[in-house]
């Protein structure tokens, strides 16, 4: 018998394998997602009490694929498919080679008749297993807004008739740059979640990990591949302090870096540094090399924040988004003080709006700045609009302590 946090780490790894075998099985994306959704829903309410099957992925298959049957038995204009939606419903389960059709699945996602702000969402949720609101919260949009933009890519991927086979090195070069943000934000929320009760999601964050290794592997050439993967183990190696025994969130300037991966440390600097060898500067490269400068300080307080800034000043040239705005204000702070951050954060809220990272930073630099009590304000705001419980705690308690010194 496995218990409830068992089957959801592995029903989120088997999801996008499941997927990936029914779509490439039966060719309609829309209905095949649908399909594994209510095999998934099954499987969560079933396994924890009666076990897992012996195989659990081939379980998801057979289930999802009985109903796809149902439904076009269900269907009054699809009779004639009756006879070949018994035999899948009867027909051995696919995934038994061990096959992973998860990189097609993240491809056909990103299909060129979507635009990113379709494409992305639709991946995380077929690849990544996000919830809506989960995706939404990354974009920045309610999440009515993001379930009508997922539900009409849907509908175009299936309209397109697109075969479940890796595009040709051309079409995929054209799709590369929004599966990289998926990665890219799907393994973000593993590592910072925006909601639950925990800091973070090793699943997702692992998991991110391997596809961008994979592309990498694919595609080891091109220089903002190569920067993403470094980002990732950069950051990644940090994991292990990030949080205290019982799970609180431990922040970059009070952890211990012996406890951050040395090994994965030296894969993302060697990463980082061939990439920007090649003189095509990307996004990601830049936020690798952003992160390679906090890896090698031995101590927080040896940080080149001059450096970082640096950085961070072409990196806000290269994206104009404001949560590098953001940071861009923190690193200001640290080089020149926190007036020189809390001067950059005027006006951002027109930008990211009433974000709780806003308030939270805001908080930081006032603290630095010594006005204790806007800034207990600011760290209560922060706690009030955050729905990660971890974070929530650590911003409250934060807030409390101020008010007792």
């Amino acid at each position: 018998m496995i218990n409830g946090a068992n089957t959801e780490g592995l029903l989120r790894e088997l999801a996008p394998r499941a997927l990936g075998a029914v779509v490439r099985r039966y060719g309609n994306f829309a209905e095949a997602e649908d399909a594994v959704q209510e095999a998934l829903i099954a499987a969560a309410t079933t396994w924890p009490t009666d076990g897992n099957p012996d195989n659990p992925l081939a379980w998801l298959i057979r289930v999802a694929s009985r109903r796809l049957a149902n439904q076009y038995r269900r269907d009054d204009a699809r009779r004639r498919r009756e006879d070949l939606a018994a035999s899948w419903s009867l027909a051995a389960p696919d995934p038994a080679s061990g096959h992973d059709d998860t990189m097609i699945l993240m491809f056909m996602c990103c299909h060129p008749s979507l635009t990113p702000a379709s494409a992305i969402p639709l991946t995380l949720r077929a690849v990544g297993g996000l919830t809506t609101r989960e995706i939404a919260t990354a974009f920045l949009v309610p999440e009515a807004t993001m379930a009508q933009r997922i539900s009409r890519a849907k509908a175009t991927v299936k309209a397109s008739d697109e075969p479940f086979v890796l595009p040709s090195p051309d079409q995929r070069a054209e799709r590369l740059r929004s599966v990289l943000h998926v990665l890219y934000l799907l393994f973000n929320e593993g590592y910072a979640s925006s909601s639950g009760p925990d800091l973070a999601r090793s699943d997702l964050s692992s998991e991110a990990i391997r596809l961008a290794r994979a592309v990498h592997a694919a595609l080891p050439d091109d220089a903002e591949v190569t920067g993403l993967v470094a980002l990732m183990l950069l950051t990644d190696a940090r994991r292990p302090a990030r949080t205290a025994a019982d799970g609180e969130l431990v922040p970059l300037a009070e952890q211990d870096r012996t406890l951050w991966d040395r090994r994965l440390i030296a894969e993302g600097v060697a990463l980082i540094t061939e990439a920007l060898q090649r003189g095509q500067v990307g996004e990601y490269q830049v936020q690798a090399a952003i992160a390679a400068v906090h890896d090698k300080a031995a101590r927080y307080d040896d940080t080149d924040w001059s450096d970082i800034l640096s950085l961070y000043d072409l990196l806000e040239r290269m994206t104009g988004n404001p949560m590098v705005t953001l940071n861009r204000a923190v690193a200001a702070a640290m080089a020149h003080g926190p007036d020189a951050g809390l001067e950059l954060l005027d006006g951002l809220g027109d930008r990211l709006g009433d974000h709780h990272r806003l308030h939270s930073v805001r908080a930081h630099l006032l603290e630095l700045a010594g006005d204790t009590q806007s800034a207990i304000v600011e760290f209560q705001a922060a706690a009030a609009r955050t729905t990660n419980l971890r974070e929530q705690h650590y911003l409250t308690t934060k807030a409390a302590r101020l008010a007792t010194e």
